[in-house]
């Protein structure tokens, strides 16, 4: 099983979490980008733009935050954190 913890932080508060799970025999980058696709969905936002800095930690700890410059439109909040907590 796979799973992602997606959480928005604002000062210092968790506000609001969900777990997306995945047991599709797709690849880690799909199910990435879908945990992703799932919790923007849920969260009502535009997907997050990956930056390099997000791409090297996620790379180095499977987890990284979207911070309101990696959205389009404009957010309410400090930080969206995206933690893979469980791999196959």
């Amino acid at each position: 099983m796979f799973r992602v913890w997606g959480k928005i932080f604002k000062d210092n508060r968790l506000i609001r979490d969900i777990t997306v799970s995945d047991g599709t025999e797709d690849t880690r980058t799909h199910k990435v980008f879908h945990a992703l696709d799932e919790i923007c969905h849920d969260f009502d936002l535009s997907r997050p733009i990956w930056l390099d800095s997000n791409i090297q930690e996620f790379r180095r700890h499977a987890k990284t935050r979207f911070r309101p410059d990696s959205f389009v439109d404009d957010v309410d909040f400090d930080y969206l954190e995206f933690h893979v907590i469980e791999e196959d």
